[in-house]
């Protein structure tokens, strides 16, 4: 079998780096790594391609030489994902969906032959089987969240690694906390799952021996879900780094009851990690009430930014307008708690509802959703459900927190401090 694995194109949101990547001489910020672990999964005798249409197009030729499409991506990249499941079907191709969006969108609007919802370690086998047989079934349900344990080293060698600014390796899957607008926890659960440090290590290995020298970004939903398994690692990870000289730095996104443990943040720092991605999403304590955020209102916010950046771990912030809470002062509250915290890189966002999550049942059944939605906002001027305060003015205090975080003189003095 000629199994072609496809990675749908993002479309140009602050989370895509389209422009600041020209800067690096990078066509995209991470390679698909689920696709990258799927390969692995896949029959050894099997032949396999992968195209991330992020930095090549999907050509007539590879088309032509597989026997099944294999697709993979996210809510955001729905619009490409169909586009690129119409130009399979029309030429015969069979296709097969799997990855987030299968747990979030209805298996026949994404019009694939078969699709794969869940984690796709316990199913792989039986649908390869399956499809060799011409026996494979529409729909595919994981029965449960397999442990990491599981997963084996994603297949590095089906990536152009020159053309990303970072690689990927992913140490957990789920986070213990419970906002209502996070589809984390509807596909991979409250219970963080983790690999064995020894994983971790071989894929890291894996990585060094391919060449690679740059940034690793550990892709979990929350690195410090499970802190216990979280320091075990670390301190691997600081031996590793000193019997290898190994002198990769790490990203990684956790949440902000990280700056409560100096051990953690000492442990982090001892390993390598200059980066860290919090969910912040509003100075507003209402506004994380409401979304059931209660995680980040037993602290002082910009405290608790200042101590982790007091261990030289750069702080990236995520944010959020359009909460029910929202008054119109929280577009010069959301600017001035930018500005004093210091973070360089705010990436603020207009809320959406997506498809699965708490948020999205309860607009739903207040009758406020207007559409699915596929998580691009770059035009900012839409929402994918009624807002409490007026849309037009939610909208434009969005462009206008934007400009003002990001004219020059702002954007320098935080990165000064």
């Amino acid at each position: 079998m000629n199994a072609l694995l496809i990675y749908p194109e993002f479309p140009e949101t602050f989370w895509s780096f389209k422009h600041a990547l020209k800067f690096l001489g990078k066509r995209a910020a991470q390679p698909p790594l689920g696709l990258m672990t799927v390969a692995a999964l896949l029959p050894g005798a099997w032949n396999k391609r992968l195209v991330d249409t992020n930095v090549e197009p999907l050509r007539d030729r590879d088309l032509a030489w597989a026997d099944v499409a294999m697709l993979s991506g996210m809510h955001i990249q729905s619009e490409s994902l169909l586009a690129i499941v119409d130009r399979c079907r029309a030429r015969g191709l069979r296709t097969v969906v799997g990855g987030p969006i299968a747990s979030s969108v209805p298996a026949a609007e994404l019009k694939a032959d078969h699709v794969v919802i869940g984690e796709a370690e316990s199913l792989i086998a039986g649908l390869a089987r399956e499809l060799e047989a011409g026996t494979a079934k529409p729909v595919y349900q994981a029965d449960d969240r397999p442990e990491m344990t599981a997963s084996p080293l994603p297949d590095l060698s089906l990536i152009k690694m020159k053309r990303y600014s970072t690689m990927t390796v992913q140490y957990s899957r789920g986070c213990p906390f419970n906002c209502e607008f996070c589809d984390i926890i509807e596909i991979y659960g409250r219970r963080p799952r983790t690999k064995a440090v020894a994983q971790v290590l071989a894929e890291l290995e894996q990585l060094r021996a391919a060449g690679w020298r740059d940034s690793v970004f550990i892709v979990d939903d929350n690195f410090i879900g499970n802190k216990a398994r979280a320091k075990e690692l670390l301190r691997a990870l600081v031996a590793w780094r000193t019997q290898t000289g190994a002198v990769f730095e790490f990203i990684t996104e956790a949440s902000l009851n990280l700056a409560d443990d100096t051990e953690l943040m000492q442990l982090m720092k001892d390993a390598g990690f200059k980066s860290v991605f919090l969910g912040i999403e509003t100075p507003d304590e209402s506004g994380l009430i409401s979304s059931n955020k209660l995680q980040n209102t037993r602290r002082s916010l910009l405290d608790s930014v200042a101590r982790i950046q007091s261990y030289g771990i750069e702080v990236m912030g995520g944010f959020i307008l359009g909460f029910d809470t929202d008054k119109e002062d929280i577009f010069d509250r959301m600017v001035e708690f930018i500005e004093k915290s210091g973070i360089p890189i705010a990436m603020v966002g207009l809320l959406w509802a997506i498809p699965g999550t708490q948020l999205f049942r309860r607009l739903s059944r207040e009758d406020r959703i207007l559409d699915e939605g596929g998580g691009n906002n770059v035009f900012c001027d839409r929402l994918n459900f009624l807002p409490r305060m007026d849309a037009a003015k939610l909208v434009e205090g969005y462009r206008g927190v934007m400009k003002r975080i990001y004219n020059c003189e702002s954007y320098y003095e935080r990165v000064k401090l």
